[in-house]
């Protein structure tokens, strides 16, 4: 008789958004906040990046949502009590095959405090003693009023769990509000607590989006450059434990909110932010402006039945940055070029500044699905096609590799 295999739905998403967690499992600990309701795309997200995930729920958590949402959600029953199984042990234990992290989200201050004192008397907080004396890593995401987590008691709790070396990620202040962070965040958090660490103690400066010459006070000159790969690139050294600054202009995707970033708009805002790079690796994808004049006071009247606007060069960037003592890589973005030409180009650019690496691609290659590009190095020429997240990862690499 033909046996039908039926795949759970969460396995559909499994590693549709990257492989960076693939074979890492993650327990789950959800307590009593109501941000507990936000655990299930929490879960989700982190799956969708290769993750398996164990949901283990408080009772307090349980009286807000149901353990059959996370067993969809995971695709794992869900841990509501410790029984035989002694479930405790066997995720997080001083066992073979034990969970990679125990990730608390949101977790209340009672949670913090007991755990902080060695008190385990829930699911969660059982998790959490034998995670921390087995030397399992543990992430907490605190969401409680504002006025609960100032507290002294709280906050020296916190600092405890700090010392033993338990990671934190937000809270996010608003109003009198502490609330849980937002998923991306703590989805980040784990991708870095979790990740290569190949760029561990490296400073990386992004510099991105586009920038605008003013005309006049209503119209500018710009680039279509949408910041989306100065993003990923600034995600993708976050996430292999660099400390990370994103310098960006204008642009059309989201800024993470936990990547310190400053932003300019002209050409010679960002020259004059130069003086400031101390970093050792200086990644600028920027599309910026190769031309300006000087702004006109006011707005020019409609209706002309001619306007002619008299452009100047504007200077070199990557020249002013290269008198910084830095790794720095340069893109070079041409139209309806052949291979031979775009590198022949690119090439003459990575000699000229001199950069140690230059990204080339050409932008009839360039669409909201992925790209494709050439890193060109001294050494190499290498051919990249796919996402943007991906491209990121891949110039990290050879950055990695330039001293080899």
């Amino acid at each position: 008789m033909e046996e039908w295999t039926v795949m759970h739905p969460t396995e559909n998403l499994r590693g549709t958004k990257s492989h960076a967690l693939d074979g890492k499992r993650i327990v789950l600990g959800i307590t009593g906040s109501i941000a507990a309701v936000e655990c299930f795309e929490l879960a989700r997200e982190l799956t969708r990046h290769g993750a398996e995930v164990h949901a283990a729920m408080s009772p307090s958590a349980l009286d807000l949502m149901t353990p059959w949402t996370m067993e969809f959600a995971t695709a794992n029953e869900v841990i509501e009590e410790l029984d035989g199984r002694v479930q405790h042990v066997a995720l997080l234990g001083d066992v073979p095959d034990r969970a990679d992290l125990l990730l608390i989200a949101p977790c209340t201050a009672n949670t913090i405090s007991k755990i902080a004192h060695g008190i385990d008397d829930t699911t969660v907080t059982t998790m959490a003693t034998v995670a921390l004396g087995s030397k399992v890593p543990v992430i907490i995401a605190p969401a409680m009023h504002l006025a609960m987590y100032q507290n002294p008691i709280v906050q020296r709790n916190v600092q405890a769990l700090r010392e033993m070396g338990v990671g934190f990620v937000g809270p996010r202040v608003e109003g009198k509000k502490a609330k849980v962070a937002e998923v991306q965040e703590i989805v980040s958090a784990v991708l870095r607590r979790l990740g290569k660490h190949d760029f561990l103690a490296q400073r990386v400066l992004v510099i991105g989006g586009s920038s605008e010459e003013r005309i006049d006070e209503m119209r500018v000159i710009s680039n279509r450059g949408t910041g989306e790969t100065a993003v990923q690139l600034a995600l993708s050294a976050f996430h292999r434990g660099a400390e990370v600054e994103l310098w960006m202009g204008r642009c059309t995707v989201p800024i993470p909110s936990y990547i310190k970033t400053r932003r300019f708009t002209t050409v010679a805002d960002l020259l004059g932010m130069v003086d400031d790079i101390d970093q050792q690796v200086v990644i600028v994808p920027a599309a910026l402006s190769d031309y300006s004049i000087e702004p006109i006071k006011g707005k020019i009247p409609s209706g002309k039945a001619e306007l002619i606007l008299r452009l100047s060069p504007t200077p070199k960037v990557l020249e002013a940055i290269r008198r910084k003592k830095c790794t720095l890589v340069g893109f070079k973005a041409e139209y309806d070029l052949a291979e031979k030409e775009l590198v022949k180009r690119a090439r003459a650019r990575l000699t000229s500044v001199p950069l140690e690496l230059i990204v080339a691609n050409d932008l009839k290659d360039v669409n909201a699905a992925g790209t494709k590009a050439l890193l060109i190095s001294k050494k190499n020429v290498r051919t990249f096609a796919g996402t943007k997240a991906e491209l990121a990862e891949c110039i990290l690499d050879e950055v990695l590799g330039l001293g080899k």
